[in-house]
């Protein structure tokens, strides 16, 4: 019975993290709209499509790993630098 109820409490708790951060995915989508906008008029030669998709292979690569069995730590997720991982 106890693990019945750590389940609900697990289940409550990641569906609360994924509403919060999704909404916050929003919001952030939402402010930073006009801002992509202008940076994707003034990008002449192409730079952003380019840094764009070494971002979504280097993402793919870590989601990868995640199934390999190596795992991120909870500091790593909360980190302000975890966007800029890929550049190192």
């Amino acid at each position: 019975m106890q693990t019945l109820a750590v389940d609900i409490v697990t289940t409550f708790v990641d569906d609360a993290a994924a509403l919060v951060s999704g909404s916050g995915r929003a919001l952030l989508r939402f402010a930073m709209g006009p801002i992509d906008r202008i940076a994707n008029a003034c990008d002449i030669a192409g730079v952003l499509t380019e840094r764009r998709a070494t971002f979504r292979m280097w993402r793919a690569s870590r989601a990868r790993s995640r199934y390999e069995g190596r795992r991120f730590n909870l500091l790593g997720r909360l980190s302000p630098f975890r966007h800029l991982a890929h550049l190192t």
